[in-house]
């Protein structure tokens, strides 16, 4: 199995690298229009679960780090 990475940019999307299924609510795949691909983290996207820069436009920001669970 190939390893597959999500990194959070800083304010900005979630970067999905490697061989992944992104599936829609009801379970059918979503391709995405490219590898790798951007899924939207602020909200706002027009392009919806995909990242279309918007969160530039509107000033996002991330919370610092993801919170530790013990």
């Amino acid at each position: 199995m190939a390893d597959v990475t999500i990194k959070a940019l800083p304010n900005g999307p979630y970067l999905v690298e490697g061989d992944v299924t992104l599936l829609d609510p009801t379970g059918q795949a979503v391709v995405p229009p490219k590898r790798p691909f951007a899924l939207c983290r602020c909200g706002s996207s027009s392009k919806k679960p995909f990242c279309d820069g918007t969160h530039s436009k509107i000033g996002f920001q991330a919370a610092d780090a993801a919170p530790q669970t013990p």
